[in-house]
């Protein structure tokens, strides 16, 4: 077997276990299955239980395969770079984009959904872990902060992924311990301010920074 390829099998386990699952589940589940649910935790969108397979190829296999293309169409070739920290940071995305999909396919299963604090908390988890990765991200085009200003110039970009790490993993443990401690009600404002927060100020940052290397330059 192709050594590639025995590398990737625990991965295509992982992107196929929503499937085994669904089909599992499939003779009983109703025709009619929640598709979404708002802040509050309560359905507000109804759909064909067929549209939970669409579901999980918009989940775990696009974000496998768009992993698994991404380094041969990358041009500059910087994330071959990453070498086994890459294949970590495809294995934990693929991973969690699997687990959101079995745990939306067991709430449409019983059509109930306690409380959307335990997504807020599990997105939190992510980006305690992503953040741990911005350190090792080589320049590149399609993953990392992207900016005009870290694509310039390489030390905007390691300055600005050491920063985003930080940020990121202080920002996904307080989005945790908010939706431990927190009604859904009430966190779902701050969660998605803090989402904003996590996504902008780096990018504001990049470009304090290249201004000011650039002032030095």
């Amino acid at each position: 077997m192709n050594l590639a390829l025995k590398k990737e099998l625990p991965i295509i386990a992982i992107v196929l276990l929503p499937f085994v699952y669904l089909a599992f589940i499939w003779n009983t589940l109703p025709d009619k299955v929640p598709t979404h649910w708002n802040y509050k935790g309560e359905v507000d969108h109804w759909g064909d239980k067929f549209s939970l397979v669409g579901l999980l190829f918009m989940l775990p296999v696009l974000i496998y395969v768009l992993l698994l293309v991404v380094p041969k169409i990358d041009p500059k070739k910087r994330i071959a770079l990453m070498g086994g920290k890459y294949y970590q940071l495809k294995f934990i995305l693929v991973l969690f984009m699997s687990l959101l999909a079995l745990f939306i396919l067991y709430i449409s299963k019983h059509q109930s959904f306690s409380s959307p604090n335990m997504i807020y908390a599990i997105i939190g988890i992510l980006f305690t872990v992503l953040g741990n990765y911005f350190k090792v991200i080589q320049p590149n085009y399609f993953i990392g902060i992207r900016t005009p200003w870290t694509l310039e110039n390489k030390d905007v970009w390691k300055i600005t992924h050491v920063f985003a790490s930080k940020l990121w993993v202080i920002g996904g443990l307080v989005i945790v311990l908010g939706a431990l401690l927190f009604p859904s009600a009430t966190f779902s404002i701050v969660f998605i301010a803090l989402v904003f927060v996590l996504a902008i100020v780096p990018m504001v940052y990049s470009y304090i920074k290249f201004k000011e290397i650039e002032k030095k330059g």
